[in-house]
């Protein structure tokens, strides 16, 4: 990594191993509305991989397929069809009986585990995600829904029993919202996509999704196990440019739950767009800039080796990813010279390649807009301290770490998504401090320090200002059974298994005096069967 990268690091077509060759083009023309698999013939956008191939004129992205450019008929389409399933909370998938739904997605699970190898092979090829990230975020995914049923289940269990308070007699259970549109975003396309979308469904609500601008064709394998395993209209796809086919989504007023993964300036525009602004909530992961502070007590090599995952990991595409770097004065010489010798034993390759690390970068002129920051902050004093580093070739990109990085510099503020570490010394632990109370942004930090007085004395006020204060470790979001939010501009609604089924649903109970007339009544009603709300029905 310390060398420029070569052009020959892009393959020709058929020096691709056989194993990860993608049958392309992938022309997709299906999409789910009502219950059907739907033929497009309009119009289709072409879905270019990060991955080149060698052409004429240098590195030529490889066209893997294409996807349906819709129109504002097919969103009012999919938007009926998913208000027929609702029918104002009397159809038949918000009705139904949880264990019911229970079964409906472990059904989708079990076929969604069928498709394992093409869906891999396709988040390679689309985003460049390697080979080993891939499979763990397909294996995350299907662990992920069959956590996310174990907690229905037990929350359900909670539920399933009566309350007596001042003489009334309740029953309180969580009911679904809505129509709930969920989008999700290109790194995580897979995984953060149905982190919404199994806990919005298995709730009760039907949903209508559409896929990532980079990381559509992912989900193709996967329409005729929606189709077969869910009620018509519970859910639907829609395709092509968001202002297109989104903005009349929310403008009818008819969505009852936005949950979007991505900026918060497009999250801004959408909630504007829904004339209800009391009737939509509104699920947000969005921008985040988190730092890491290397304490002068840190165990360095330690701090070294969680700050380059905690950066680079797929390219530092990530909202969990360190984007600001603080080091104490007296350490900082000696990190760099370790950061620095860690970047350059980072393998750059193809997705497919063992041990790669840095991998192509799929938005298109993502590599100009990185070199934009690094002009931006060498004007403004810091340089590129690791040899190579900012190199570009095609669509890869060697990490470059830029020191000294300070207020005014793009990369003192803005969120990077890329592989760029910036980095800045301090003497007084007060300069991150207020760093991060100025910041537009609260999601995570990373402390690296080992007085555990010191430690403490910073985890207080950090927890008033961010969500997650990791000590000696990367920021990330997993497990899954922890909270996973953020403050600020950085996220709105918690997601974790069990909050998701929170998030997606509204407390709603059943209640009467209680006196014998009562009393015989709720008996009635559950020793018959009649109510699927009213119930003690335990699910093992």
């Amino acid at each position: 990594m310390n060398e420029p990268i070569p052009a020959s690091i892009f393959p020709a077509p058929e020096a691709v191993p056989e194993a990860w060759r993608l049958a392309v083009p992938v022309d997709q023309r299906s999409w789910l509305c009502g219950g059907e698999l739907r033929t497009w013939t309009g119009l289709t956008q072409p879905v270019l991989s990060p991955i080149c191939h060698p052409g004429p004129s240098g590195a030529e992205r490889a066209v893997i397929g294409s996807y349906p450019l819709m129109s504002a008929a097919e969103s009012l389409q999919v938007l009926e069809a998913a208000s027929r399933a609702w029918d104002q909370g009397r159809g038949p998938w918000p009705t139904m009986p949880v264990e019911e739904r229970i079964h409906h997605v472990a059904a989708f699970s079990a076929r969604m585990q069928e498709q394992r190898g093409e869906i891999v092979k396709r988040l390679m090829w689309e985003i460049g995600k390697n080979q080993v990230d891939a499979e763990k975020e397909f294996d995350r995914t299907i662990e992920y829904i069959r956590d996310t049923i174990s907690a229905l289940k037990e929350l359900d269990r909670l539920s399933s029993r009566f309350v007596i308070e001042e003489g009334v007699i309740g029953q309180i259970r969580r009911s679904p919202l809505g129509v709930v549109l969920c989008m999700g975003p290109f790194n995580y396309p897979l995984n953060e996509t149905f982190t919404t979308l199994i806990p919005a469904l298995i709730m009760g609500n039907p949903v209508i999704f559409k896929p990532p601008k980079l990381g559509v064709l992912l989900f193709e394998p996967l329409l005729a196990a929606f189709r077969d395993c869910f009620p018509p209209g519970v859910i639907n796809t829609i395709y092509g440019d968001g202002a297109t086919i989104i903005t009349p989504l929310m403008e009818s007023g008819r969505i009852d739950v936005l949950a979007f993964i991505g900026t918060s300036r497009v999250a801004d525009i959408l909630r504007r767009a829904h004339p209800k602004p009391h009737r939509l909530r509104c699920v947000l992961g969005l921008d985040a800039k988190n730092p890491a502070i290397i304490l002068k007590d840190a165990d360095l090599d330690l701090a070294v080796k969680e700050c380059v995952l905690g950066a680079l990991s797929f390219n530092g595409q990530r909202c969990t990813a360190l984007k600001m770097i603080w080091v104490h004065a007296e350490v900082c010489d000696l990190f760099l010279e370790k950061l620095s010798a860690a970047v350059a034993a980072l393998k750059c390759g193809m997705p497919w390649e063992p041990g790669v690390q840095i991998t192509p970068l799929p938005e298109e002129g993502k590599t100009g807009r990185l070199y934009e920051y690094i002009r931006d902050a060498e004007e403004r004093g810091a340089r590129v301290i690791n040899p190579g580093g900012g190199s570009v070739q095609g669509t890869c990109m060697t990490p470059a770490i830029l020191y000294p990085v300070s207020a005014g510099m793009r990369l003192y503020t803005e969120e990077q998504f890329g592989p760029l570490i910036p980095v800045a010394s301090f003497s007084e632990i007060g300069e991150p401090l207020h760093y991060i109370s100025e910041s537009s942004y609260g999601q995570q930090v990373s402390l690296f320090g080992n007085d555990a007085k010191v430690l403490a004395g910073l985890i207080d006020p950090l927890v008033n200002q961010l969500c997650r204060v990791n000590l000696n470790s990367q920021c990330q979001r997993g497990p899954d059974s922890f909270p996973f939010t953020g403050r600020k501009d950085s996220a709105e609604g918690t997601l974790s298994v069990s909050d998701a089924l929170r998030v997606f649903t509204i407390r709603a109970l059943v209640a009467a005096k209680e006196n014998s007339a009562n009393q015989g009544i709720i008996r009635e009603i559950v020793t018959e069967r009649t109510s699927r709300f009213l119930s003690t029905d335990f699910i093992f």
